[in-house]
């Protein structure tokens, strides 16, 4: 891309981007002056499709008007209202629908996949993470080494990137896991990294530890919706993700869940069971011997929540209608430019941590500015004071993610004139 620093490129990018119209079907926040915010924060919540609302209140006219009956008689009959989800989901994980499930949040699929593929024993009893995972997986892990009579102190091993880096290198992921392969029960890693945004070669990774023996699980968290994925092609055995980043369903949005087919039928792996996972055919005849469900949904607990799950029906099918190739050229464009911007502009007050190959990367930037913490801090509240929405991650790290779905190349300008404002 032959980029300029006028705002009119960016705004002739956008004249020219067949994905622009999709941002009508978002709430863009308004400045308290007027006019819309630049929101670059979709990597924390996603913007709210405006078909949300009109979802949930049907939903609550369903409640209203036919209370238990909407089990069965509404127009979308809540007993198996999560499978209405299954297709979209199934092709962005890319997995077949056996493979996928909407179900929980992130870190409870997290102790249920860990129920059953980390399955340790004296001499292979370790689970592999990122020194710096987010604190969500670094409880759920340890707290699940303890629960199996192990010590963390031990049990779990943490890779943490070269000195003077800030991103792993997948060479020396796969050179640990080969190193000390015969001990790792379980690998557990992010698809793209909270704090740098750094995309793994989860596809790499894989085919390194399970030439070692490990079972293989991700955290999608802020790969779903951002990144292709083919977890299926992969051989990965289980990923779990949220659904309120870039899949834009809300705060405490319904999670999900992949399990690949190999375990579908797997009836003998343990796992905590509930009602939900029981073999549908038999399931209210209340029987006393679990039979779980063959593929992801084996693994659910209890009915899902409806009014946590419905936001997905408005946003799902933007997916489906732009197609994940589309988002994610899109996706490169806008990061280019980002980064293109940053550099032309501001290369003498800050550095992206996040790596410059675009295959390495989602649409998240994480941004170190040359201050100390505290004025790098003020540069960040006079963002958020000036309408800009990006995140804060301590101690020095400023967080900026232009989402294809809604984001423009004008909103990524005016981001890069703010803060050069906000700078001076």
């Amino acid at each position: 891309m032959n980029v300029s620093v006028e705002r009119s490129f960016a705004v002739a990018q956008d004249a020219a981007d067949s994905l622009a119209p999709l941002r009508a079907e978002f709430f863009i926040p308004k400045r308290s002056g007027g006019g819309d915010s630049i929101y670059l924060c979709g990597h924390s919540l996603g913007l709210q499709p405006r078909g949300v609302a009109r979802v949930l209140n049907e939903e609550l006219e369903h409640w209203e008007d036919l209370a238990v009956e909407g089990h069965f008689a509404s127009s979308r009959p809540w007993l198996p209202y999560h499978e209405q989800l299954t297709s979209s989901l199934a092709k962005l994980a890319g997995a077949q629908p056996l493979e996928v499930v909407a179900m929980n949040s992130l870190t409870v699929n997290l102790h249920l996949m860990f129920a059953s593929f980390y399955r340790p024993r004296a001499g292979r009893e370790a689970i592999l993470i990122e020194q710096r995972a987010f604190s969500s997986d670094q409880y759920a892990v340890a707290s699940q080494i303890r629960y199996h009579g192990f010590d963390p102190d031990t049990a779990l091993i943490e890779i943490a990137p070269r000195s003077g880096e800030d991103v792993l290198r997948t060479e020396d992921i796969c050179a640990l896991i080969e190193r000390e392969g015969q001990r790792i029960a379980t690998v557990m890693l992010p698809g793209v990294q909270y704090l740098t945004g750094q995309r793994f070669d989860l596809e790499a990774i894989t085919r390194c530890a399970r030439r070692q023996g490990c079972v293989v699980g991700f955290d999608l968290a802020h790969a779903m919706g951002n990144v292709p994925l083919r977890l299926h092609d992969w051989d990965v055995d289980f990923a779990v993700w949220c659904s309120y980043k870039y899949l834009n369903a809300g705060p405490g949005a319904i999670g999900g869940c992949f399990v690949h087919e190999r375990h579908a039928h797997a009836v003998d792996l343990p796992r905590f069971a509930g009602w939900w996972g029981h073999d549908k055919s038999s399931r209210f005849q209340m029987p006393s011997q679990f039979q779980p469900i063959a593929g992801a949904e084996g693994w659910q607990l209890s009915n899902p929540p409806i009014l946590a799950a419905a936001p997905l029906l408005a946003s799902l099918p933007l997916f489906d209608t732009a197609g994940m190739d589309r988002l994610r050229e899109k996706s490169l464009r806008l990061t280019a430019y980002l980064e293109s911007q940053l550099q032309a502009r501001l290369s003498h007050a800050l550095n992206v941590i996040t790596p410059t190959d675009p295959e390495a990367r989602g649409c998240q930037l994480s941004i170190r500015l040359h201050r100390s913490a505290a004025e790098a801090r003020a540069v960040f509240d006079s963002l958020a004071a000036a309408g800009v929405f990006c995140d804060w991650r301590e101690p020095d790290i400023i967080r900026v993610a232009p989402v294809p779905l809604y984001n423009s190349f004008v909103d990524v300008w005016e981001f890069v004139a703010a803060l050069e404002r906000a700078l001076q």
